[in-house]
């Protein structure tokens, strides 16, 4: 599995202040959990139901510094700690996003990539049932389907308190959206980011300040 632009993305954005318990959902290979175990000292749980992404997942906790914070299960969301009084201060997940084109041709991308394992709808409301009362969720989506998760949310008693638009470069059509939600209402901070300069290959100032501290060459 490739390590994406957007898991990238979000693992060095979501807010990781005065976190205890972190839950990554459709961790993959780790990526999110990763860094995010960089970024602060909580304890981290990250699930996925693909048996070769835990099996990765596992192999790269294993060889990093972080691996007694870092549990990882084979699980689906919607069976996860149902049995269980403790809550998570950050919810992250870059979620299946594709409801209605083909289904692609590998079962494991088909599941990576598409809401017939975990719907938007399971996704927001079994969050909400992990989230303490003031912890955050934190997402990373296509634009469309961003807003009407953003609109799903609202409709649970989730709102919106940040958002960035992500660009590939200047003068183009923003193609991700970063949502930050929470059962606290605040006023939502709409920002927006690009990846790269009008020259190939070469990123913006802004995409640097927030990666760096996890390329070895940028």
């Amino acid at each position: 599995m490739k390590v994406g632009t957007d898991g990238v993305l979000l693992g060095a954005w979501a807010n990781t202040e005065n976190t205890k318990r972190i839950l990554d959902i459709g961790t993959g290979t780790g990526l999110i959990a990763l860094m995010l175990a960089q970024r602060c000292s909580a304890h981290l749980d990250a699930i996925d139901i693909d048996n070769d992404a835990v099996l990765q997942a596992l192999e790269n906790v294993k060889n990093s510094p972080w691996c007694e914070r870092i549990n990882v299960y084979k699980t689906a969301l919607q069976d996860f700690g149902l049995n269980e009084s403790e809550k998570y201060d950050l919810i992250v997940s870059n979620p299946p996003y594709f409801n209605n084109s083909l289904k692609a041709p590998n079962a494991n991308r088909t599941i990576a990539r598409h809401t017939a394992s975990l719907t938007h709808v399971d996704l927001i409301e079994h969050s909400k049932r992990l989230l303490t009362e003031n912890g955050i969720i934190c997402l990373i989506l296509p634009v469309n389907e961003g807003l009407e998760i953003i609109d799903l949310g609202l409709n649970n008693g989730l709102f919106c308190n940040k958002m960035v638009y992500v660009y590939p470069k200047p003068n183009t059509k923003a193609i991700r959206l970063l949502i930050e939600l929470s059962k606290i209402k605040n006023k939502t901070c709409i920002e927006s980011i690009e990846i790269e300069t009008n020259t190939r290959h070469e990123y913006s100032s802004d995409f640097n300040k927030l990666v760096r501290d996890f390329y070895l060459k940028l």
